[in-house]
């Protein structure tokens, strides 16, 4: 056993309890229809669209959120960490992200300004909203934080695996959240809720892993507004 990481010693992290605990949920949002029908090449291109104008809505919401969980690292976190270093280069991400959308929007002839959120929309960013309560500690928030940006990664990633034929005009899209540096930077998210996790209570921890699946939850409703949903 000389040698061996903690992980391989039989310490299993809590992240990866949850994956395999709820493992058909994780599917079911990283492989959900609206991503295979990129994947396989016949996606509805309106519904391309339908998404893209909700999830420049979400992302607005998404900032703050952010912006919260930030905030509550500067507090949370102890000095020899990078939390913040990490979340700084997520918040740069995001103002790269916004100005994406609004230049794949003007692309596909979608017109920002008149885009209402849909009800699982609008469900989503109220919980989110609900995150950046100064009671939420920060594992909780941090949880949710990795959770969201890492079903998106796993999601576009298998938009790019060997033998995939997403759509030479969506090509861009999943390269934007599958490469592998944004699956670094959930890595480090992952890496950061863990070490939360490890020193949690077991109070926290519950709170943590319902939000977990509340996030996998709400994602599942959200990719269900581009695939026929509302």
């Amino acid at each position: 056993m000389e040698g061996k990481t903690g992980e391989e010693m039989g310490k299993t992290l809590m992240t990866e309890t949850w994956l395999r605990k709820h493992r058909l949920l994780y599917v079911g949002a990283t492989r959900h229809p609206f991503i295979r029908s990129i994947r396989d090449g016949n996606i509805d291109l309106s519904s391309f669209k339908t998404w893209l104008g909700q999830d420049y809505v979400f992302v607005r919401a998404f900032v703050p959120f952010v912006a919260s969980v930030l905030s509550k690292a500067c507090k949370g976190s102890d000095n020899s960490s990078n939390d913040v270093e990490v979340m700084l280069g997520g918040m740069a991400a995001l103002n790269d992200e916004i100005a994406w959308f609004k230049k794949e929007a003007s692309k596909w002839g979608v017109q920002l300004s008149d885009i209402v959120p849909q009800k699982a929309n609008q469900n989503y960013c109220r919980f989110l909203e609900s995150l950046m309560s100064p009671e939420v500690e920060y594992t909780v928030a941090i949880t949710a934080f990795w959770a969201i940006e890492a079903v998106y990664q796993e999601s576009f990633a298998h938009c790019l695996e060997d033998g995939t034929k997403p759509p030479p005009e969506l090509q861009e899209t999943c390269q934007r959240w599958g490469n592998e540096g944004f699956g670094q930077y959930c890595n480090a998210l992952r890496k950061i809720a863990d070490r939360q996790l490890e020193k949690a209570s077991d109070d926290v921890i519950t709170k943590a892993e319902v939000t977990f699946l509340r996030v996998l939850e709400h994602e599942v409703d959200f990719w269900n507004i581009s695939h026929g949903g509302t």
